[in-house]
């Protein structure tokens, strides 16, 4: 074996070595084991490095996959660690270790948590976010409350997640729009906000609108890996001629971490995998909002998005889904400053400017 990638599932069942001699053919070679030259039963199909029971019924397995059945590529990193084992049930991937050798090949956040810092003149304090909704307002209306959020602080305005090239206010018109929108409330009140329109439109058109988003004043970009691809939002953020900053949504990536016997743990999928596509930010739903997520995953993601990953840099994480001006406070102190508090409906509660000095205040006062 080369360096490997050593890739841990947890299995629900009471025959973990049948379970690990099955997902380490199933995810190389997908082919009778015992047909298989010799050489390829030893480099290509994947070794058991243990089994390690963790519970009534339960086991980890810890698989060591050879660096080249990935081929330096993420689609086939994803293919390898959560393919056709993902149809097995009773299997989830729960840890995962990348050898140096591949993350040299991984560009990763274009700016990271060190580059906004230093874009958005915040050495030190957390980051100040919001999503523009909702779907139905027109163009003008986002961008007039684009021109609010900007001129009170914001560090980030995205387009919400739903927003895409419906009739009320069509993506070229809104990004127009808000752009302008944004640009001359930082003109005007000396703020340097950033606005990523989302670009959830169909796939043939992801690269091109990101081009065109920079060319009408876009200063970010948001993307729904779970809808477009981890790899779309990986080539997008890789393009020296965009060279914006990345948002990576969680819409549609729920279901392969919520179960708990199936899929990917939130701090592979949330933390590691936004991080390896390029994410400057990685929004998830916050513990205690409108969605299930436990304080432990949450801290898991955190966890992920800040620790060693070769030469990558680190991700900001920006909890969301249903957060409060009250919640402020807490959210930091849980998280950290390398979080970006991102807060949508609850600033329309009452009138939106005085709410929002009132989060730009409160984040810059958290110590």
């Amino acid at each position: 074996m080369t360096d490997g990638i050593v890739a841990t599932y947890r299995y629900w069942g009471d025959s973990p070595a049948e379970a690990a001699e099955a997902i380490r053919v199933e995810q190389t070679i997908e082919f009778p084991y015992e047909l298989a030259p010799e050489w390829i039963q030893h480099d290509v199909v994947a070794s058991v490095k243990g089994i390690t029971p963790v519970g009534p019924g339960v086991s980890d397995i810890v698989l060591t996959f050879d660096e080249r059945t990935v081929a330096g590529e993420l689609p086939q990193l994803l293919n390898v660690l959560w393919g056709n084992v993902s149809m097995f049930p009773g299997v989830k991937l729960v840890d995962l270790s990348l050898p140096d050798s591949f993350l040299a090949g991984v560009n990763g956040p274009r700016y990271g948590v060190p580059g906004l810092r230093d874009l958005l003149g915040a050495p030190e304090r957390a980051l100040v976010s919001t999503a523009l909704k909702p779907m139905g307002m027109s163009a003008a209306e986002l961008a007039e409350m684009a021109y609010t959020l900007a001129a009170a602080g914001f560090d980030t305005i995205k387009d919400d997640h739903s927003l895409a090239n419906q009739p009320w206010a069509p993506w070229r018109e809104r990004v127009e729009a808000i752009a302008g929108a944004v640009a001359r409330a930082n003109s005007e009140h000396g703020t340097r906000c950033l606005y990523a329109p989302s670009l959830h439109l169909p796939a043939d058109q992801i690269h091109e609108a990101a081009q065109e988003a920079k060319s009408l004043g876009a200063t970010a970009l948001l993307l729904l890996p779970g809808i477009c691809g981890f790899d779309t939002m990986r080539a997008i953020a890789d393009d020296d001629d965009i060279a914006l900053p990345i948002m990576g949504h969680p819409s549609m990536l729920g279901s392969l971490a919520i179960p708990e016997r199936s899929g990917i743990h939130h701090r592979i999928l949330f933390g590691t995998l936004m991080r390896l596509a390029g994410a400057d930010i990685a929004i998830f739903p916050n513990f205690g909002g409108r969605f299930s997520f436990t304080e432990q995953e949450c801290l898991s993601i955190d966890e992920a998005a800040g620790e060693p990953l070769g030469d990558l840099k680190t991700t900001w994480i920006s909890p969301a889904g249903g957060m409060t001006l009250e919640r402020i406070s807490e959210m930091l102190s849980f998280y950290g400053p390398d979080t970006a508090c991102l807060i949508g409906g609850a600033l329309h509660r009452g009138d939106l400017a005085t709410n929002a000095r009132a989060m730009v205040e409160a984040v810059a006062a958290h110590r």
